[in-house]
């Protein structure tokens, strides 16, 4: 007979007791926790139900009027006498997605669905699915919000060619385009602009020379129209300015441009984008004080009848919290348009607002018009969720289903999307405390949509009965309590069921009633007065139950910080924060820490865990194994999952990975491969393999007969290049020994001739010697 693992027995045990706990002792997480009133017990779990029958528990020693609604039936409580509210959700809007918006700003729907009503018990939920669509040919307000320092004097010239170029281009996307404009400089008071010498305060730029008009903070100059030849006179019109410190006052021109929406004209059912171009950086909150300016800035408008902001001396920066703000109340996406030198600045600013995209504008600004419509195709190929005055007592939690249909946990945003795409999210709300206004409204909306999802809450935390209360009742002894939901709420100093005793009296017959299973009074931590335990003050803190048996300081910790430090301690239990999870509290359900810098889940190299990542590829490293210096290359490992039958051959975005390998018949395959937001590859064919083709016999044999041919030729040239060499050096050797020989010859007769002459002239000599 084999051995049963220790291990095994051991929880064959716990099963066991743990069964005959909860079948045969009637012990519950509703009769554990000592909930003396209907409210209380509500509040234990969204199973606990509250008898109050009267004459509940008279023929049944021990009863507990909070228990599970099937456990007080059987102990004999009517149906008609339980509290047992229940959660639930009903759809009260739920408008169909739109296919196309065809140029219209009305009866679109982005969203759906539109409006929800749930009612929750404490730490119950409920889950609903939320659909988002971009649509087609939908609506834009791009307002254009220029820098009119004196360093942007050539940009200006080039946005004086921009209206009708990117009326062109939007076309592509739009039908229906309005186009508005909006200067810059800073705030005209010192020390941010020239007060002296005296023409300087008319023409900053006296001292260049050169004509400027004075410097201003923010004007508007033109509200949004369908006229482009409008835009394009307006800008005509502009001068540069010019003003002392560096930084410039954007920020103010910002907040006045989102929040005059009379005054820009803004459409409720567009698209809006407010398209901000610098080249320096900017003042911000606080910076003001450098001119005595210490007023904070409300988020008002104050642009007045000549079109000027007037509180630009008085008021102080926005702050990025406030632009974040405003930027969403009036569903406005961002677009910095910077030079590269102030780029990465830029890129800081739009991780803190949502719906902002940063494009790099060359010195001149000749690329302005691709920038926006880059800027504008990623701002549509995304969309994220926020939330909107969401209640502290309720918990939400997302996962995203994104094109490919693959749920992501966490995740309340999807990208590389198209005009036309589906999303849809799961959204589950749990209600974790009781508000004192029962009932609440939030709202999740998509960035930068109108269209939003209301969703109204109502906290189901107070029992019915609780209205028919009665004050100083005949039934709580004489008048000595309140008798509410079936049992009586003493007045201060009597104690008792029925308030039958007063403070001091004792009775060791009612002793048992304060007594536990442990056969401790009070749980050793109050005292026994009339059948009641009366809990002590703790310097640790709260302690209550019916024995005493609960406190708000004994639940698990970590780090030496109770629940973590992410969560409340409740009678022995850690009632986790929003996003928190586990015995302690200490495991975050967040994913967007485990998000690498390319928006790929621990970089497609592991799991996220509460809310770090464990990296599984071999090699790999760092907080989202963004690090491998092993890992083999990325379109090597692409090259074993490719299979080119079963990918289409499509070209993609051009953040798309290139790939090029040969296979086993030497043929060239050319892909590419993105990956989405849960780290999985998508891989499509750029274009039919390039395979080498067989040999052309004739080719063949006319290439070998010509080759042959040359060879021929060729042998034949240099067989007569080293004969012809020869040849010439052998008649140079004759030509040499002819030469040679003539001279020889001409030796000895010269030779001859002189010694015949010495001779004539010892004969001459001779014959005068005889004379």
């Amino acid at each position: 007979m084999e051995k049963t693992s220790p291990k095994l027995f051991s929880l064959w045990i716990y099963c066991v007791i743990v069964f005959l706990t909860d079948a045969g002792l009637g012990s519950n997480i509703c009769t554990s926790r000592g909930a003396s009133t209907c409210k209380q017990c509500l509040a234990v779990h969204p199973t606990c139900a509250w008898c109050f029958q009267e004459d509940f528990g008279q023929d049944v020693p021990g009863s507990s009027r909070c228990d599970l609604k099937k456990n007080l039936i059987e102990a004999g409580c009517r149906k008609e006498a339980l509290e047992y509210p229940t959660s639930k959700m009903i759809v009260t809007e739920n408008k169909d997605l739109s296919d196309k918006a065809s140029g219209s700003t009305t009866d679109v729907t982005q969203i759906q669905p539109q409006s929800i009503h749930i009612s929750l018990r404490p730490d119950d939920s409920q889950v609903f699915t939320l659909k988002v669509r971009q649509v087609e040919d939908y609506p834009v307000d791009l307002y254009y919000l220029m820098d009119l320092s004196y360093s942007m004097n050539d940009d200006l010239s080039q946005l004086q060619r921009l209206g009708r170029g990117l009326a062109e281009e939007m076309s592509k996307t739009t039908s229906n385009l309005r186009m508005g404009f909006g200067a810059f400089v800073d705030k005209p008071v010192s020390p941010y602009m020239y007060i002296s010498p005296q023409e300087a305060v008319l023409n900053p730029c006296y001292s260049i020379p050169y004509k400027c008009q004075p410097q201003f903070g923010y004007r508007h100059v033109l509200s949004l129209t369908e006229e482009v030849s409008r835009f394009t006179e307006e800008v005509k019109k502009q001068k540069v300015s010019r003003n002392r410190d560096a930084p410039e006052g954007g920020f103010d021109a910002i907040i006045q441009a989102a929040v005059c929406k009379e005054k820009i004209g803004w459409r409720p059912g567009a698209s809006h984008l407010l398209v901000f171009t610098t080249d320096a950086k900017t003042h911000m909150a606080l910076d003001g004080r450098l001119a005595g300016i210490v007023r904070p800035n409300d988020g008002q408008c104050y642009v007045d009848t000549d079109n000027v902001y007037n509180m630009s001396t008085t008021m102080d920066y926005p702050s990025l919290a406030l632009i974040t703000e405003k930027m969403s109340e009036n569903n406005i996406n961002l677009i910095f348009a910077v030079t590269s030198h102030v780029e990465s600045l830029y890129k800081n600013y739009s991780e803190l607002i949502p719906g902002t995209a940063v494009g790099t504008l060359s010195e001149d600004s000749h690329n302005v018009i691709q920038l926006i419509q880059d800027a504008y195709a990623k701002l549509r190929s995304k969309v994220e969720l926020e939330l909107l005055n969401v209640p502290e007592e309720l918990s939400l939690t997302f996962n995203a289903t994104c094109l490919n249909g693959e749920v992501i946990p966490g995740l309340r945003s999807c990208s590389g999307l198209k005009r036309g795409d589906t999303v849809s999210f799961s959204v589950e709300v749990q209600a974790r405390g009781c508000p004192k206004e029962k009932r609440k409204t939030f709202t999740i909306k998509p960035v930068g949509f109108k269209d939003t999802l209301q969703i109204t809450v109502k906290f189901e935390c107070e029992c019915k009965c609780q209205a028919k209360a009665e004050p100083d009742s005949p039934v709580c002894h004489h008048g000595n309590g309140t008798y509410e939901c079936g049992i009586c709420l003493c007045n201060p100093g009597r104690l008792g069921p029925r308030c039958e005793c007063a403070e001091g009296d004792y009775s060791p017959t009612k002793q048992d009633a304060c007594t536990g299973p442990d056969k401790v009074v009070c749980s050793g931590r109050g005292d026994c007065v009339c059948g009641q335990c009366v809990c002590h003050n703790n310097d640790f803190g709260k302690v209550w139950g019916k024995r005493c048996e609960c406190d708000d300081f004994s639940c698990l910790r970590y780090k030496g910080e109770l629940c973590s430090g992410h969560g409340t301690c409740s009678c022995g239990f850690c009632q986790c924060d929003p996003d928190w999870k586990g015995e302690n509290c200490n495991c975050s359900t967040r994913t967007d820490t485990c998000m690498s810098s390319l928006g790929l889940l621990c970089s497609g190299r592991g799991q996220c865990v509460c809310g770090s990542c464990e990296c599984t590829q071999p090699g790999a490293y760092g907080s989202t194994c963004d690090k491998c210096p092993t890992c083999p290359d990325a379109c090597t490992l692409k090259n074993l999952l490719l299979q080119p039958s079963i990918y289409p051959s499509v070209f993609h975005d051009k953040n798309a990975v290139n790939c090029t390998y040969k296979d086993e018949d030497d043929c060239v395959q050319r892909f590419q491969y993105y990956e989405d937001n849960s780290g999985k590859s998508i891989l499509s064919l750029v274009k039919e393999p390039d395979c080498p083709k067989g040999p052309d016999i004739l080719v063949v044999l006319l290439s070998v007969a010509g080759a042959i041919l040359f060879l021929g030729l060729a042998a034949l040239l240099i067989w007569k290049l080293l004969i012809t060499i020869h040849d010439r050096r052998e008649f140079a050797k004759f030509e040499e020994e002819r030469a040679r020989a003539k001279w020889e010859t001409v030796s000895e007769v010269q030779k001859y001739t002189k010694k015949q002459w010495k001779v004539k002239k010892k004969t001459y000599n001779f014959t005068q010697d005889l004379k």
